[in-house]
């Protein structure tokens, strides 16, 4: 059964909008876990645009499900990680002026670079998961950097349509194939909506979602609670 990992980063961007204190992703995650959620997944981007140090600090004392730390694979952000030991750190590409993660890491032409920030990260204890594109060869290179998961990026599969988001589906399906054969975990996020995710799911395979934007665009509706309910039902295959 497939667990979800509910991302909390844009509980801090409504926050950070006013830079003031509220809403708090830390009493978000709370709330999520006592939803449902198996897991609280945040991303300490390097320009601190929401998520910031102290709310990861107070995560790690808090979160009683696992912590999972999103963060490029740079010298600032692996010091960050060793310090606070998050339960999983997933190492992803990023550009300041991105709106959100926009594909994912070429591990083949970084393979060097990510496998010394993942040996690193496994001398602390921690989990490395590398968010990759469905590719055969960055699935492979992230074997041979030694990463213990790979969460496949399903963006590309949610804003295709029709036959195309056929063809983008059977691409993910190869990739959870191959990535278990490699000796991998597989993860699975970016995108994913109360619409898109259940033929994912159907796919099986897939050990945890993370899911954030759309479970806080419901949660303005419906509120967090009602929210985290339905996408842990949804990917649980109900």
């Amino acid at each position: 059964m497939a667990k979800l990992g509910v991302n909390v980063d844009h509980v801090a961007t409504i926050r950070q909008a006013r830079g003031g204190t509220e809403p708090d992703p830390v009493t978000a995650a709370a709330i999520a876990e006592l939803a449902g959620a198996d897991g609280i997944t945040v991303h300490l981007r390097e320009d601190r645009r929401h998520i910031q140090d102290r709310d990861v600090m107070l995560l790690r004392r808090t979160v009683q499900t696992h912590l999972n730390l999103e963060m490029a694979a740079t010298d600032e952000m692996v010091a960050v990680a060793m310090k606070i030991v998050p339960d999983y750190v997933t190492l992803v590409p990023e550009k300041r002026q991105e709106l959100t993660t926009e594909g994912g890491l070429d591990v083949v032409k970084y393979k060097q670079k990510l496998t010394s920030k993942i040996d690193l990260l496994h001398q602390a204890g921690i989990t490395v998961s590398l968010f990759v594109d469905p590719d055969l060869e960055q699935l492979k290179a992230s074997a041979r950097a030694k990463a213990d998961y790979v969460e496949i990026h399903t963006g590309t599969y949610c804003d295709a349509k029709g036959k195309e988001q056929v063809v983008e589906l059977a691409k993910i399906e190869e990739a959870i194939r191959a990535g278990k054969k490699l000796g991998l975990g597989v993860n699975a996020g970016h995108g994913l909506n109360y619409q898109n995710t259940r033929q994912v799911v159907a796919l099986r395979g897939v050990e945890e979602y993370n899911i954030g934007h759309s479970i806080i665009a419901r949660a303005v509706l419906v509120g967090l609670d009602r929210a985290v309910r339905e996408m842990v039902e949804l990917v649980r295959g109900g």
